[in-house]
């Protein structure tokens, strides 16, 4: 499936993360993605970059294989796929997208 803009993606990656406890993990995991991203920031420390994937990925594809059963977008569209991490993200801080 292609995909012209994230505007189109996004909707196909809400309906690949609809199992709450998916988007639960991919909320946790976002959020230790910007905890590292912030504490490498004002650490500078070499190491939380080394985290970010096994942080960010780690969350997000237990959720995919264990409760949505499914394989995650990110191995056909990883770039929309991230953009998609921290919009949903976004949109469920805002209460647009229900997870908890």
């Amino acid at each position: 499936m292609e995909f012209k803009s994230f505007r189109d993606f996004y909707p196909y990656y809400l309906r690949e993360h609809s199992n709450s406890t998916c988007r639960k993990l991919h909320f946790v995991g976002t959020c230790g993605v910007i905890s590292l991203m912030l504490l490498f920031f004002f650490t500078g420390n070499l190491l939380t970059l080394l985290l970010l994937p096994i942080v960010g990925y780690g969350f997000a594809w237990l959720g995919h294989f264990m409760y949505e059963k499914n394989r995650p977008a990110t191995f056909k569209h990883p770039f929309y796929s991230l953009i998609g991490d921290f919009r949903m993200f976004w949109d469920i801080l805002t209460g647009k997208v229900r997870a908890f």
